[in-house]
């Protein structure tokens, strides 16, 4: 019989931890970018898995260089 690995998923604090940023950065992007949606739901804990969380990578990134006013790789 085989098994299926279980998909680590991440709460909005994890994600500040691993992104290194302060959490409220990472809650801003999540309420704002309707394309990011959790993965699964605990209650009313929501729950994001690693595409989530690279897309929220991608955005800060993309607002810390709209900040420095270099623009974004995709011409933003």
């Amino acid at each position: 019989m085989r098994t299926q690995a279980v998909p680590s998923l991440l709460t909005p604090g994890k994600i500040a931890d691993a992104l290194g940023v302060i959490l409220p950065r990472v809650l801003y992007i999540l309420a704002t970018r309707r394309h990011i949606s959790p993965a699964a739901r605990a209650g009313t804990l929501r729950l994001y898995d690693r595409k989530a969380v690279a897309l929220v990578r991608h955005e800060l990134n993309a607002i810390d260089a709209r900040r420095s006013g270099q623009g974004v790789a995709n011409g933003e």
